[in-house]
This record gives C-alpha cells, sequence and structure tokens, in this order.
C-alpha cells in the first residue's frame, strides 16, 4: 500500500522532485482511470510518463524466488 506524499501536494512542486514510488504509483493509478480523466488529469499524467522517461524508465518490482 502507498504511504507516501498525496498527489495536492505533489502537484505544488516539480515531476523532477518526486521520488521513483511515487512517480510509479501515480502512473499505475491514473492510467487505470485514464479514459475517464479529465484534461488537467491527462496532463499530469503525460508529465508523469515523460519524466519517467528522462530517468531511463522504472525498475521491474516483481516477486521472485531469487534473492
Amino acid at each position: 500500500m502507498y504511504a507516501g506524499r498525496d498527489l495536492s501536494e505533489l502537484n505544488m512542486m516539480s515531476k523532477e522532485e518526486w521520488e521513483n514510488l511515487e512517480l510509479s504509483y501515480f502512473h499505475f493509478s491514473l492510467s487505470q482511470i485514464a479514459p475517464y480523466l479529465n484534461q488537467e488529469g491527462v496532463s499530469i499524467l503525460r508529465e508523469i510518463n515523460n519524466e519517467i522517461k528522462l530517468r531511463g524508465g522504472l525498475k521491474q518490482r516483481e516477486a521472485s524466488w531469487e534473492m
């Protein structure tokens, strides 16, 4: 479960200042409801996508048998 800063706080700062976990969480959440987003929501999702690309993507966190 995500327990970080909420979107209203994060929107007051540059996406460059967001942590990877925050980018990942809100990217997933907004992508799930993308068909229902208004222009502002679509714009935020686009900015998140651009920041993820600038960082070279996010590492996949999947369950694994290896440690």
